[in-house]
């Protein structure tokens, strides 16, 4: 039976709960077990296909298709290893789970309600978790404490200690501790107050950790423990920080796993953080380099800067391994649109991908630049088809050039609907044309690669483009175009692809590190 620690939410919402639970699994992981998580969502979206970035940041997409919550890319980025689409449980899945068996005649008559039939549906869902091969699952619960949306998730996991035994269950609250500015002091009620909501449903956490811009005094500290009913050893403090990578190790300076592994009667184990501190070492190094790389982001969701996280986990990562210092500048389409200079002065340009209209007029003229000017530029998804539309237009003299999906009259289709006509998410084979940049870069030929699109490279222009010196590069088994590039240009690559989502902290993806490594000649 795998062992459970349940990581929940309270005062406020944002204060970095998906990343402490992923340095928790992390730690446990390090330590030689085995680890799963998930995240449970309490909206009704069954899943993020049709949620704006703007809402929680960008849509993960994992292979076998799952479309979900942004953490979901912070949990295999931290694990290194490839989670699922049960592992983003929403809201909207449960519910529909339930109407769906109530509308078969699966109740048996009853009246259907949320406890038990919500909740028992949660702990279903959560148990199928639970395998021999896996020694811990991490389950984060979305939302904080006092919520009304995410009281039948809390119910569900208070019922859990019960069924699973007090020993294979472990409740960690992740709060904030805000400080007055005046006099320096930490205010401790808020998280009182949010440990005894918990302690009302009936869950008492063995962990608190405590969000603050500013290390917690021992009286603070002593003040938890004796208020919330918590161990000294079970209050962590996790200081506001702007490394990221750094969390795992602050917290484990404070046996954070330790502590959770003793409540579930486990052996605790030296880690294997080794390649993690190299990275953290880089970065600190990274900070204080006076050469830096100035790469620009050009997208349309640049006000929402965890839009673009896989992306800028990528590409700061790649650096990291070069010993190379990025700074990354999110580029609004809008104001490429209105003045090309604006992309003056960097080293290399990553268009982005997305959806939607707005915004493909700034990524046309943003290719054009790259390519005129030989600045690398990597371009993904929409961005590789701003890309294709450019040279089509501009190189090939086709006028009129377009997506179908913005013009369905154009008198050449460039970019067309995927067959079948449904969006294309989730990981596929592709397979690179020999000798071409492509191929060098990720040496060899047959590749496997997450997609997440409705639209694509049509092939009917495929000899026209090699004409004029742009290569198609890699191709899906049926022939359709997946990847181009122009051999002329340093660095000048899109993919319909997302190489993003498969980019991780300790092995960053092949593009990523050659895109760093030309624009640091």
């Amino acid at each position: 039976m795998s062992k459970f620690i349940f990581v929940t939410g309270g005062v406020v919402s944002g204060i970095g709960r998906g990343i402490t639970a992923a340095s928790m699994a992390m730690l446990i992981k390090a330590q030689g077990y085995t680890v799963d998580i998930v995240k449970l969502d309490p909206y009704f979206n069954v899943d993020s296909l049709y949620l704006s970035p703007y809402q929680h940041g960008e849509v993960f997409v994992t292979d076998d298709g799952g479309e979900g919550d942004l953490v979901i890319g912070h949990y295999e980025r931290f694990l290194d290893q490839n989670l699922t689409e049960n592992s983003n449980i929403t809201s909207g899945k449960i519910y529909l789970s339930v109407i769906n068996r109530e509308r078969e005649g699966g109740y048996d008559g009853e009246s259907v309600q949320v406890v038990p039939h919500i909740t028992d549906e949660i702990k279903r869902t959560l148990y199928t978790f639970s395998r021999p091969e896996t020694d811990v699952v991490v389950c984060e619960i979305g939302g904080v404490v006092g919520d009304i949306e995410n009281h039948p998730y809390l119910e569900a996991i208070r019922q859990c200690r019960g069924e699973l035994g007090k020993n294979n269950a472990a409740y960690v609250h992740v709060t904030y501790v805000p400080i007055i500015e005046m006099s320096g002091e930490h205010k401790t009620k808020p998280t009182q107050n949010s440990v005894k909501e918990l302690q009302n449903i009936g869950i008492q956490p063995d962990i608190i950790v405590c969000r603050s811009d500013c290390p917690l005094d021992a009286e603070s500290k002593g003040k938890l423990a004796l208020f919330c009913n918590v161990s000294s050893d079970g209050i962590i403090e996790s200081v506001t920080t702007d490394n990221l990578y750094q969390v795992p190790l602050k917290l484990r300076e404070q046996n954070f796993a330790g502590v959770a592994l003793k409540k579930l009667k486990m052996d605790e184990r030296e880690p294997d953080l080794g390649a993690w501190m190299d990275m953290c070492a880089r970065a600190e190094k990274a900070k204080k380099a006076k050469k830096r790389l100035r790469v620009a982001v050009v997208g349309k969701y640049t006000e929402k800067v965890t839009a673009y996280q896989s992306l800028t986990d990528a590409l700061k990562t790649a650096g990291l391994l070069r010993n190379a210092a990025l700074d990354i500048s999110l580029v609004a389409c809008a104001d490429v649109e209105k003045d090309i200079n604006v992309l003056n002065g960097f080293d290399g340009i990553v268009i982005g991908p997305g959806f939607g209209e707005r915004g493909f007029d700034g990524k046309i003229i943003a290719a054009k630049y790259a390519r005129e000017n030989d600045v690398p530029c990597l371009m993904i998804g929409l961005g590789a088809e701003a890309g294709l539309v450019e040279f089509a237009r501009n190189v090939c003299k086709m006028t009129g050039a377009s997506s179908q999906e913005f013009d369905e009259k154009t008198p050449y289709p460039v970019v067309n609907y995927s067959e079948p006509k449904m969006l294309k998410k989730g990981a596929f084979p592709s397979l690179i044309t020999p000798g071409t940049y492509l191929n060098r870069i990720y040496g060899g030929m047959a590749i496997r690669e997450r997609h997440r699109h409705r639209y694509g490279f049509s092939a009917i222009y495929e000899q026209l483009f090699l004409k004029n010196g742009l290569v198609f590069s890699a191709h899906s088994p049926t022939g359709v175009p997946e990847a181009f590039e122009i051999p002329t240009n340093r660095f000048f690559i899109g993919t319909i692809f997302h190489p993003e989502y498969t980019s991780r902290l300790l092995s960053t993806h092949p593009l990523f590190t050659e895109f760093v490594k030309v624009i640091s000649k």
